[in-house]
């Protein structure tokens, strides 16, 4: 078994209130959290207007298809997301 972290902090330039933020930052839970083997959470800055941070958790028998999943999951918030990625950082747990 294969399992990595994937923590990623956004800036939200502009935002003005957390109704904003959840707007700009709506999808990422649906969207990555129904890949199989992928766990996924906001983990900090909750009550931040202009920063946030998501961590993603993947799970399976190979470091190959671990990697993808996390490469997959930034590039798709790179696209998706109205937000700044300011800090991605990778974490092999077991």
């Amino acid at each position: 078994m294969n399992v990595s972290l994937l923590t990623i902090n956004f800036h939200l330039g502009g935002c003005r209130s957390l109704k904003e933020k959840r707007q700009r930052l709506k999808g990422i839970r649906e969207r990555f959290g129904k890949s199989t083997g992928v766990a996924v959470c906001e983990s900090d800055f909750q009550d931040s207007h202009q920063r946030a941070q998501w961590s993603f958790v993947a799970a399976a028998g190979s470091s190959d298809v671990v990697a993808r999943s996390l490469d997959e999951i930034i590039r798709g918030l790179e696209l998706s997301v109205d937000a700044q990625l300011i800090d991605v950082q990778q974490e092999r747990l077991i």
